[in-house]
Formats: structure tokens, C-alpha cells, sequence
């Protein structure tokens, strides 16, 4: 069984973190993930830098810049995963734009994840009707679980579709906004949560964009299976470093 259903199961709410890899240095991705997985979270999202982020925000476009100063690339993204299952058993997830997945060659890219210990994709702009006809068997010849996307503005006939065509959680975008640019979740994104929640999905759903502390991650956790971090937990990483990592997730689940 793929390791994010086996997570997916467990009786708990999951914490997953978003990191750019190549950030804050360029040798830092595989210790940032042996850091995460000792301090308890569940899943981890790898990001993928690309130079044009659509649905990033300030924070995580920023890091991905200096990412690709630093000469980050698919190639050698690859190179530093290549020993990470000797030391990590967490479910691994690699979150990024298509273009590079493309000019890689898709089934190239989703064979090397597999090589790699990769469990999931997460790949924002790419529709999910061509996923549906053209990728899906691919990613599946090679074990992934390809994480969809839905929004406050997807119609209920489009989430059960993303639904029927999912085998893992659906990520659940709090807003139409970009990433870290809210704070807290006011009545629209809670009944969205609750109107989702009411649908009985089959595959669970795990929220991103405006989780930045415990109090956000239990508001967005009440009818959800989970949620995603990623732009307060860059900003940590920016100000305090690699070493502090155990002291943001604590505060997050306390």
C-alpha cells in the first residue's frame, strides 16, 4: 500500500509541511526532511522551484528564486533524494508546476520518483481532465498518487468527479487567493469546510493556503482530515534555520 493511504488511515488529524527544496541552502532538502519526520509530522510536500509560480505567494515565490540561485534543478532535486529512504519512512510528496515535469518527460519524471521513494505529486496547473486521459495510467504503472485540487468556486458535478478519479486525499484550497495571504478562516472558508465536509467524499480531504499556527490548523482541521503549512513554516525556516524545526511543530500541534 502506498504510504500516504497507509497515513491516511491512522486515527488522527495529519500535519503536513510544505518546503521549497534547495531552500535555505541548496544541500539542505534531505536533512529539512529528516527534521520534519522527527518532529511528528505526517506527510511532507517537497516543492519543486519554477520560475513562474502562478499560485505561490511573496514567501514561497521567494524561495523558490533563491532555490534556483542556489542551482537547484529536477535533476539534482533527484541526486539528494536518491539515499532518502535508508533514513526516512514518511510519506513524501512532490508539489510542483508541470512545465518541468514536461520538459523532463513525464513518464521519466514519474519513474525517477519512484526510484526515489517519491509517493505522491501535487501539480497545481495541470488540468485535471488531462491528467484523467493522458497521465493518469502513467502515474499509477509507477505507484503515485496524483493530489487533486479544489477550490471554494469548484462545482459540486467537479469535485465528485476529482473524487471518482482520486486514490488518495483531495488538497482542499481554502480560498482563491495565493498561499499566505490570509490569516485565520472566517465564516465563507468554514461553511466551504463544512459544505465539503456534508458531501461524504471518498477520498479525505486535507486543507492548504492560510495555516500558519494551531489555532488555524484546528479550525481547519474540524471537518477535514488534515492540513498544510507551507509559507509560515518557510518563513521559520528563513528566520531561525533547520535546527528549530522541532519547536514550529510542536507549536502548531500543541
Amino acid at each position: 500500500m502506498n504510504r500516504i493511504n497507509q497515513k491516511l488511515q491512522e486515527d488522527k488529524k495529519l500535519l503536513s509541511i510544505y518546503f521549497t527544496a534547495g531552500y535555505p541552502k541548496l544541500d539542505d532538502t534531505a536533512s529539512i526532511i529528516q527534521h520534519l519526520e522527527k518532529s511528528g509530522v505526517d506527510l511532507i510536500e517537497i516543492g519543486l522551484p519554477f520560475s513562474d509560480p502562478l499560485a505561490d505567494g511573496p514567501t514561497i515565490q521567494a524561495s523558490s528564486t533563491q532555490a534556483l540561485k542556489n542551482g537547484i534543478t529536477t535533476e539534482k532535486l533527484f541526486e539528494q533524494l536518491k539515499d532518502i529512504r535508508q533514513t526516512v519512512s514518511i510519506p513524501l510528496i512532490i508539489m510542483g508546476y508541470f512545465n518541468p515535469m514536461l520538459q523532463y518527460g513525464v513518464e521519466a519524471f514519474c519513474k525517477k520518483c519512484q526510484e526515489n521513494g517519491i509517493d505522491g505529486l501535487i501539480i497545481p496547473d495541470l488540468p485535471v481532465d488531462v491528467y484523467h486521459e493522458k497521465y493518469k495510467a502513467i502515474f499509477e504503472k509507477y505507484g503515485l498518487i496524483n493530489v487533486l485540487l479544489i477550490t471554494p468556486q469548484t462545482s459540486d458535478e467537479r469535485i465528485d468527479f476529482i473524487d471518482a478519479i482520486s486514490n488518495g486525499f483531495i488538497y482542499m484550497v481554502s480560498s482563491a487567493s495565493v498561499t499566505g495571504s490570509q490569516s485565520g478562516f472566517g465564516t465563507v472558508q468554514t461553511d466551504y469546510f463544512k459544505r465539503i465536509a456534508d458531501m461524504n467524499l471518498t477520498n479525505p480531504q486535507i486543507v492548504g493556503f492560510g495555516i500558519s499556527n494551531n489555532e488555524t490548523f484546528t479550525q481547519a482541521t474540524k471537518h477535514t482530515k488534515g492540513a498544510i503549512i507551507g509559507s509560515a513554516f518557510i518563513k521559520h525556516l528563513t528566520a531561525n534555520g533547520i535546527d528549530t524545526i522541532d519547536k514550529f511543530v510542536k507549536n502548531i500541534l500543541a
